[in-house]
């Protein structure tokens, strides 16, 4: 996630602490799109494009996010959104749990799309942008984490990795 919107960040480059991690174009039935993945450790960190941001903790729980320009962190099994104020001297999180709707219509959307990126592997309608390090396995860690997800996502009791 950029922390200006003009600073866009090249994540295969600069995301050291995701490894390995890959960029892909994903074509759905939506069209191709930019995924990035990395995994530190166990835990997974989705970018569908800038914008949207999905990380998850080893358990394969929901953890934080960043959705619709909101700060996601998970607490306890739910979501607090987080809005950054800016101001011209400083910048400061302005924190509210999120409505249940609208903490269901987040992960009813996560859901097609984390099946719709399961479709895409399994029809190989995907291409390898790049991979760091090359042949560091990430597209079939990506993969088998698609796969051995079962149900429903969980919140996360913290958003920390571990």
């Amino acid at each position: 996630m950029a922390r200006d919107a003009h600073d866009r960040e090249d994540l295969l480059r600069d995301a050291r602490g995701l490894s390995p991690r890959v960029q892909l174009e994903v074509t759905t039935a939506n069209g191709v799109s930019e995924l990035f993945a990395g995994f530190r450790g166990e835990s997974l960190s989705l970018y569908f494009g800038q914008d949207l941001v999905f990380h998850f903790n080893d358990g394969g729980q929901l953890r934080r996010a960043y959705v619709a320009d909101q700060l996601l962190k998970a607490d306890q099994g739910r979501l607090i959104a987080m809005r950054r104020d800016r101001s011209p001297t400083e910048v400061s999180l302005v924190s509210r749990l999120l409505e249940p709707g609208s903490e269901r219509s987040l992960l009813v959307d996560l859901e097609g799309r984390l099946r719709e990126l399961a479709d895409a592997f399994a029809g190989e309608a995907y291409h390898v942008v790049g991979e760091v390090p090359a042949d560091g396995g990430a597209v079939d860690r990506l993969r088998a984490w698609l796969t051995a997800r079962r149900g429903p996502i969980e919140l996360a009791a913290s958003p920390r990795v571990g």
